[in-house]
């Protein structure tokens, strides 16, 4: 067993060289926190000659001994194996810059609309940057490191030794933007509303394994857990905060709305956070700004130096992603992202561009790449034929899609964990058949004969191939073609809709949809508003639709999320095929409890196995970096993160003239 003592910067080299075994040098300023005891000054444990260094270490662990049963060790950072990048006081993360700027007006877009200003509950649409711009969290994600976070309301993290719970010593600086201080009850308030009925469900179980919260002290909380989980700590630090004062006398549940307004000017009151930003100004449905807050609490805090370096940062609505791309060569916003190659390769042309005052980049990243796929959505009986799901996956040409609309720019998903070593390759073999094996006469033949492999239209007869194997699965699952439609042994033809929430998807669905023709299908598509197409979703009211499941790099508790069956009829979850199926509910556990690396990539690569030939979805594709465009008014740190999105990045840019008007 190791201890933790709180020291001076300056003394650590020192004390390296002298310390006892049983005594781990550590600084920080609450190491003994837990205890509810003070730090121990240095010169009362650490007198210089050996031999009070003995006596007053001998004391310490006597004293420790004596007042503490199961110790945890306090840190300013923690991480899934014990290992950090940055050290204690470290000055900044290493993408950020010394050379920030603060100042300028940055001007940004989404596409849809916000009608409430609560983003943590189900019914609505919350606007843009609000979860990130003016709620802070207990410690935040190091973006160079795919398992580590640092302390930000929380100074110390102090994780238990037996892992079954947290213990978080809250920085006595930490104010909410009205200068009302952060407390231990804010923070249980949190994760007791957060877990509550009236949150959004996604909560409820990104949280599940949180059993509760105790208060210590003003300044300390311990979270509890309901069982061992690798990650729950980490969990934990991502709670974000709320205030309990706010939220009594705004409800929770009715999403902080106002008939009066008066503190926005459209009928939407400002949620209190803890972050950098505080609301502006809000045009609802239309336009949010966002204004610095010049006495933000964490300005000096190293996991936020150089970064949030604009005064003003406003989001405007447009309809759709067509729309906005105009705008933005019109310079009504300066930054986008692109996700549309047709956009970036032909679109995004001009004057503008050629002379550079627009520029246009693809910046690297290491991401988990996941899964895009066609949803399919299981609740509907005309897709719970695997026969029939496989044989929408065949009518599905990548290959040309991708030469034809794409300009070769994409590469094909072939896992549901694309881009990283979490894939599964080749036949299973070690712990991830003893995973699978339970499962076997359950479980499709192919998920342990045949590595996953995707459809390919290449070689001569390509795609008519293809068509042919999906109209014999078709038939095996007794449909046949009666004048030219395909009909079921009771004569119903098969017939279903896409929905899609941006026209610039239609000319990728449309190819599909005639392919699907060839085989007798009548499949439509249509475009509705962003607003309605999240209501659908979130009461799974749909056939089809175009999905994103993003990955990191140790997927964990989101993954109940995705696929597990307890979410499958709640509305609001991300489970939107509807999956029941207790094989996968088994492999889902195995990640999230996994204790070491290699349990967690076996019981990945055994769920992208069991997922990819369960045909729930036709696989899309991924790009291996982050296409940008942005007006000339920024400079950025030399160094880019290894694991991030792109609008994580731009909150490390600046204004190259903070003084320039728009």
């Amino acid at each position: 067993m190791k201890y933790r003592l709180a020291v001076s910067d300056h003394r650590v080299p020192h004390l390296l060289c002298q310390r006892p075994a049983h005594i781990q040098v550590y600084s920080s300023q609450t190491a003994f926190a837990h205890l509810g005891h003070p730090a121990i000054p240095y010169n009362w444990v650490f007198p210089c000659d050996r031999l009070r260094l003995a006596l007053g270490s001998l004391a310490l662990c006597c004293f420790l001994l004596l007042t503490s049963g199961t110790l945890a060790l306090a840190a300013h950072g923690v991480s899934l194996d014990g290992k950090l990048k940055y050290p204690p006081n470290f000055p900044r993360f290493d993408y950020t810059s010394a050379e920030a700027k603060s100042g300028g007006a940055l001007v940004l877009h989404d596409i849809g609309s916000f009608d409430k200003m609560n983003p943590f509950t189900l019914k609505g649409n919350a606007p843009e940057g609000l979860s990130s711009l003016v709620f802070e969290s207990l410690a935040v994600k190091s973006l160079d490191e795919p398992f580590a976070m640092y302390g930000l309301i929380a100074k110390d993290i102090a994780l238990a030794e037996d892992g079954l719970s947290v213990t978080f010593t809250l920085n006595p600086e930490a104010r909410f933007s009205d200068g009302s201080p952060l407390t231990a009850a804010d923070v249980k308030f949190s994760l007791d509303t957060l877990k509550g009925e009236a949150a959004h469900p996604f909560y409820q179980s990104y949280f599940h394994d949180i059993a509760l919260a105790e208060v210590k002290a003003v300044d300390q909380v311990v979270f509890r857990f309901s069982r061992k989980n690798r990650e729950l700590h980490l969990i934990a630090c991502e709670l974000p905060i709320l205030s309990q004062a706010f939220y009594q006398s705004h409800p929770f549940a009715k999403g902080a709305t106002s008939d009066s307004g008066a503190s926005t000017g459209g009928g939407l009151i400002a949620p209190l956070g803890s972050g950098p930003y505080t609301v502006k100004e809000v045009v609802p449905g239309k336009v949010i700004s966002y204004q610095k807050n010049p006495a933000y609490w964490g300005a000096r805090q190293p996991s936020r130096l150089g970064m949030f370096n604009f005064e003003t940062i406003t989001y405007k609505y447009y309809k759709d992603q067509i729309v906005a791309v105009e705008a933005f060569k019109a310079h009504d916003f300066d930054f986008m992202a692109v996700n549309i190659a047709k956009q970036w390769v032909r679109d995004l042309t001009g004057g503008n561009f050629t002379a550079g005052r627009i520029k246009k980049e693809s910046l690297a990243h290491h991401n988990n790449a996941g899964m895009q796929g066609f949803v399919m959505n299981l609740r509907r009986p005309l897709f719970q034929d695997r026969r029939v799901r496989q044989a929408l996956n065949l009518a599905f040409d990548f290959e040309w899609t991708n030469k034809s609309l794409f300009f070769d720019q994409y590469t094909q998903s072939t896992s549901y964990f694309s881009n990283s070593d979490l894939a599964a390759t080749g036949l299973p073999t070690g712990l991830e058949l003893e995973y699978l094996a339970p499962w076997r006469e359950r479980l499709p033949v192919e998920v342990f004969s045949t590595p996953p492999t995707p459809v390919s239209s290449k070689g001569p007869g390509g795609s008519r191939q293809n068509l042919a194997q999906a109209k014999s699965l078709l038939e095996a699952a007794g449909y046949t073609v009666k004048d030219n439609q395909l009909v079921n042994g009771e004569g119903q033809p098969f017939t279903f809709e896409i929905l899609l929430v941006s026209s610039s998807f239609e000319r990728v669905i449309e190819p599909y949809v005639k392919n699907l023709q060839r085989l007798g299908i009548k499949a439509t598509y249509r475009t509705i508003d962003p607003a309605l197409y999240t209501l659908r979703l979130k009461d799974f009211a749909f056939d089809m639709v175009v999905n994103v499941y993003g990955q990191s790099q140790s997927p964990g508790n989101e993954q109940r999320d995705y696929w597990h069956s307890s979410v499958a009829g709640r509305p609001g979850s991300r489970n939107l095929i509807g999956l029941q199926d207790p094989a996968i509910d088994q492999l889902v556990d195995r990640i999230i409890y996994a204790s070491k690396e290699e349990e967690l990539t076996a019981a990945c690569r055994a769920l992208d196995r069991v997922l990819w030939y369960g045909y729930y979805l036709v696989p899309n594709w991924y790009v291996g970096s982050h296409r940008v465009a942005y007006w000339d008014l920024f400079a950025k740190p030399e160094t880019l993160p290894r694991y991030y999105q792109a609008d994580q990045a731009l909150m490390t840019w600046w204004m190259k003239d903070t003084g320039a008007k728009r």
